[in-house]
């Protein structure tokens, strides 16, 4: 097979699918890759470095396309990349389906197949770690004065205290944030729907942090104290309420801090909207939103580094076992095929989007082997299934 590390190009994203060290590997495995020119750069990776490791340095994303058999990089595919898509040609990467029906319905009229990696981790994304731990510390610059915020140092001053913190989910991406934030000093507190999560993160802690069941009201009550809330929970898209609504913002002191890491479109924060690096910040009813989406861009070689380490057996095992093969061994990874040569193998795109769909294993021709299945990635259901 011919593998493809492709460039991102998405803005404000500066991260890279793989480094010389997995094309090396993928090479020595008897495959021929080819890199895009300039796709590591970014992250600290120069193409030499790709060449040296076996790789074929390529000019053009067009070029990219046309003669790789299975592309990977990391953010979702834009829009000039629709007409370079062909039937057959395996891309893996962050597509974030059910938030972007044009592109799932390049996908499906291009009868490609498609992986949204999002979807295939078992034990927690890299970028999720890497979007709460950069996320906890955005938060902390904004609170600096200069910035717009109160500010408050994190861990007080001799007569100054130090700052309380909220954290909205006790997955990955909100423990992350703890552990930033508990280790310099803040007051933190935790708040999740699911108590086995909440006693883990006290644990783990020798419950010096607080701990609550994450609802509306919980929430309200602790915004009068609070000056930095991180939110980390995913929010069903089917969802029309509220964690935290425009008219709570006005219990918290002017100055406060809101970052939504989860930054979902709608999502748990009625004020939150997308932003970007360039201008990450803005005021709704006195509190200052840090609402970037794509906060591990901006520690791109340790997250490149992490992020492709832990991709690098799911390339090889279909690399070097073919698609269906290596998606009949790896659940989490087969759970993540979001369209198959023009079905949608998608469940929450199809609940979303309205859109038909067809489960992996059926659209795959495995459903009858005794297969180990991975959970559920949403909530979100569908019966809207493709008929036979």
């Amino acid at each position: 097979m011919v593998f493809g590390v492709l460039r991102d190009i998405k803005e404000g994203e500066n991260r890279v699918i793989c480094t010389p060290i997995e094309v090396a590997s993928i090479v020595a495995d008897g495959h021929k890759v080819l890199c895009q020119k300039g796709c590591g750069e970014r992250a600290g990776f120069p193409d030499a470095k790709y060449a040296a490791a076996g790789a074929e340095i390529v000019d053009t994303m067009e070029e990219m396309y046309k003669r790789c058999d299975f592309l990977a990089k990391v953010k979702e595919i834009e829009p000039c990349e629709y007409g370079l898509l062909r039937e057959d040609q395996i891309i893996m990467t962050c597509i974030h389906p059910a938030g972007h029906p044009e592109e799932v319905d390049a996908i499906l009229k291009s009868k490609c197949i498609a992986l949204t990696a999002e979807d295939c981790h078992e034990y927690g994304s890299p970028n999720c770690e890497a979007a709460g731990k950069q996320g906890a510390l955005f938060g902390l610059e904004s609170l600096l004065t200069i910035n717009g915020g109160k500010g408050k140092f994190v861990s007080g001053l001799a007569g100054a205290p130090g700052i309380k913190a909220v954290i909205l989910g006790a997955g990955t991406v909100g423990l992350s944030a703890l552990q930033v934030l508990q280790s310099l000093g803040a007051w933190c507190t935790v708040l999740d729907i699911n108590v086995g999560a909440l006693r883990r993160g006290g644990q783990l802690y020798n419950e010096k942090v607080n701990t609550m069941l994450c609802t509306k009201e919980t929430i309200e009550s602790l915004l009068p104290e609070t000056d930095l809330v991180i939110n980390a929970v995913r929010w069903s898209k089917q969802r029309k309420d509220f964690l935290i609504d425009k008219e709570a913002l006005k219990l918290m002191e002017p100055g406060s801090v809101l970052v939504d890491i989860s930054n979902d479109d709608p999502g748990a924060i009625e004020s939150s909207h997308e932003t970007h690096h360039d201008n990450p910040r803005y005021v709704v009813n006195g509190v200052v939103h840090y609402c970037v989406s794509n906060i591990p861009g901006a520690i791109a070689q340790s997250t490149s580094i992490a992020y492709a380490a832990e991709m690098l057996p799911y390339f090889r095992t279909i690399l070097n076992e073919g698609l269906v093969e290596g998606l009949a061994k790896m659940p989490y990874v087969r759970r993540s095929l979001t369209a198959y040569k023009g079905i949608l193998t998608h469940e929450e795109t199809s609940g979303i989007q309205g859109k038909p769909w067809m489960k992996p294993e059926d659209a795959l021709g495995i459903a009858d082997r005794n297969l180990k299945m991975a959970p559920p990635c949403t909530t979100t259901k569908s019966n809207n299934f493709i008929k036979k």
